[in-house]
């Protein structure tokens, strides 16, 4: 049985789909409609041809000009990445999250979660999105290797070993190479390629944020609030509130 959710906004009406493939996401989201915890937010992030953020309780009749986008409760989701069954396709219901720096296991902020609009992409701009994730893949395997042999590298540094470095870096190299290839490659799936070209989204926040659901009714209304004006901190210029979220 599908879960499914109606977001009441002034702005119209969301349904939306939770994924049982994401059970952590799933769940937090029911428990925070049964305690009304988003009810009387705002999406306090909208950015036009991208999407629509909201959920953090911080906005509640916030005034103008104050600083959104840090509200939550205590707690933090781990990550539940389900890739590439899920993406982010027009419609996707995502969790916000802190950066890499402080959060490098990614895990998703409590209550704030975001709607993706997007726009649609040429195949030759996925290419080179594909292009640019396998270059990053491996920079971030290469990065993890390098961490794990830090106090070798340091030695060899102190010793002012250039031949020494040269020949650990050429041995990192190739297991980066080794390692890259029994992940896969980074690539776009035809299900993918067919939702950006055509529907559109956001591919580079793919296997970034966890995607737990969809909208199943209402993209015009997303639309609409993503269409809006804002001020320079992307908040919309009229409030576009949440007046509540009910279980179907």
């Amino acid at each position: 049985m599908a879960t499914r959710l109606k977001i009441k906004t002034s702005e119209g009406d969301i349904i939306i789909r939770l994924y049982d493939e994401t059970p952590q996401h799933r769940d937090n989201f029911l428990k925070l409609a049964k305690e009304k915890y988003l009810d009387g937010t705002i999406f306090h992030r909208v950015i036009k041809d991208f999407m629509i953020q909201g959920g953090d309780p911080e906005s509640k009749n916030a005034p103008k000009g104050k600083m959104l986008g840090t509200g939550g409760p205590d707690y933090t989701i781990p990550a539940e990445f389900v890739y590439p069954q899920y993406f982010h396709k027009r419609g996707a219901l995502s969790a916000a999250r802190t950066g890499d720096e402080v959060n490098p296991n990614r895990e998703s902020s409590g209550s704030q979660f975001y709607i993706v609009w997007g726009k649609t992409y040429k195949p030759a701009e996925l290419k080179q999105m594909e292009h640019q994730m396998a270059m990053q893949q491996e920079q971030s395997v290469f990065n993890e290797l390098t961490r794990q042999h830090r106090d070798e590298i340091m030695d060899l540094r102190r010793n002012r070993d250039r031949a020494g470095l040269q020949t650990l870096q050429d041995k990192l190299i190739e297991e980066t190479k080794k390692i890259c290839k029994q992940e896969g490659k980074s690539g776009f799936t035809p299900e993918q390629i067919e939702a950006y070209t055509t529907i559109g989204g956001t591919p580079f926040l793919d296997n970034q944020y966890t995607v737990f659901g969809e909208v199943e009714e209402g993209l015009d209304v997303v639309e609409r609030i993503q269409d809006c004006e804002t001020d320079r901190n992307d908040r919309p210029n009229k409030d576009v509130k949440i007046e509540s979220v009910e279980i179907l």
